[in-house]
């Protein structure tokens, strides 16, 4: 018991570095959701046009995620996560100057290219700090950043795009990259430099068909979740026709749910990956369904945004742990790559939620869809509990080894 204190208060600090730049990186992805409406009119793009961005910068995260991995594979950990922070900083100041939208993507996909291999190596510096039997609570803790800032980060750059503009958000975006480089360099070990990685290994064991069927499930739960998410703001103003206002408190609220729900799933995770996995996206296909006929009141809406955020959320820590474990000879590769998948479902998500729109089916069709690709996340993992255990088919509480 006194081993297990000692370990996680001499995790508590690198943790929470961890934690400065997921909130950096949580700001950054998340923002253009709040500044959907500001960016399309400085850019005199379409809503959808404009919501083609956080396409573009998922599909950056993705390709972003194995490549950043790999190229700083020979470097110490903390050395590897100031760089990345530091080209971070660097794609969120180009976003603030961009004269047009071509240049914006550019600058986008610039800082994308960090988020993967960040939040991959992160992951396992987490992981490695604690004992096994907290391990899917150390992730979470890390993304504990990621979740605070869509209450605190992404409502404070909604309001600043809507008082300043969104060109001012971003560059105080770019001002939390150097706060997360000063926290990492002060409280995370300076550590040694690792070895050249053997890509042909590695690379083959992502092909392995349970780490395949885990990255899957975390592209369908992820743009289960974007579809809903990066069309919120215009969302609420078709269902409640809300004020600015009321807009940017329920993204604190949706917040609020990604904290609850992060801290949760990362507690039940360490009980059971499959459990946890199971029971949230029942909830978030069944919250997403609802969600049109919650919205018609305020306070229906606000119901339904916080179940929905504690839904999504939920998922991240069993997801990511699902692929760690199964990639056991390569964890910082597909810990990595993972991310990258989750980014992918965020594209996925946001195009679906673009074609929807496109063709005029409305805001309650693109929440349907999202919860289609939530039906389809859970038959596969339900599928996997199936073919590693066939005679407890119906048992949720099996654990990836």
């Amino acid at each position: 018991m006194n081993t297990a204190t000692t370990s996680e208060r001499s995790a508590a600090l690198p943790l929470l570095a961890l934690a400065i730049g997921a909130f950096g990186i949580g700001t950054t992805e998340f923002g253009p959701m709040g500044m959907l409406l500001s960016i399309a009119q400085g850019v005199n793009v379409s809503i959808p046009t404009a919501g083609l961005l956080v396409s573009a910068y998922a599909i950056g995260v993705t390709i972003g995620a194995p490549f950043m991995t790999l190229l700083l594979a020979r470097w110490p950990r903390r050395k590897a996560l100031i760089a990345l922070m530091a080209i971070f900083t660097v794609g969120n100041l180009l976003s603030a100057f961009a004269p047009g939208y071509a240049s914006l993507m550019a600058a986008r996909v610039i800082t994308s290219l960090t988020h993967g291999a960040f939040f991959g190596i992160g992951s396992v510096v987490a992981a490695n700090l604690v004992p096994r039997e907290k391990q899917a609570s150390a992730v979470a803790a890390m993304f504990l950043g990621l979740t605070i800032a869509n209450i605190g980060g992404v409502p404070a750059a909604t309001w600043l795009s809507d008082a300043m503009g969104w060109r001012e958000s971003f560059g105080a975006i770019g001002a939390l990259g150097v706060l997360a480089m000063a926290a990492l360099l002060m409280f995370l070990p300076q550590g040694s430099a690792g070895q050249a990685p053997n890509v042909r290994k590695e690379l083959k064991v992502l092909l392995q068909p349970v780490v395949l069927q885990g990255l899957l499930t975390t592209v369908l739960a992820s743009g289960a979740t974007f579809a809903l998410y990066t069309y919120i703001n215009p969302a609420l103003q078709a269902f409640t026709h809300a004020t600015p206002g009321f807009i940017t408190a329920m993204l604190a609220l949706i917040g609020i749910g990604f904290t609850i729900g992060n801290s949760v799933g990362g507690k039940l995770a360490d009980r059971s990956i499959n459990a946890t996995l199971i029971g949230f996206m029942l909830l978030e296909a069944v919250a997403m369904i609802a969600f049109p006929w919650l919205a018609k009141t305020p306070a229906g809406a606000a119901v339904g945004l916080l179940v929905w955020g504690i839904a999504a959320f939920a998922l991240v820590p069993p997801v990511q742990m699902r692929v760690m474990r199964a990639a056991t000879d390569a964890p910082g590769l597909a810990s990595s790559v993972n991310i990258g998948a989750f980014n992918l479902g965020n594209a996925i998500g946001a195009a679906l939620g673009a074609v929807v729109l496109n063709a005029h089916l409305g805001y309650a069709a693109v929440m349907y869809a999202g919860a289609g690709l939530t039906v389809l996340a859970l038959a596969l993992v339900v599928w996997g509990a199936m073919q590693k255990n066939p005679r407890r088919a119906g048992a949720l509480a099996g654990e990836i080894t």
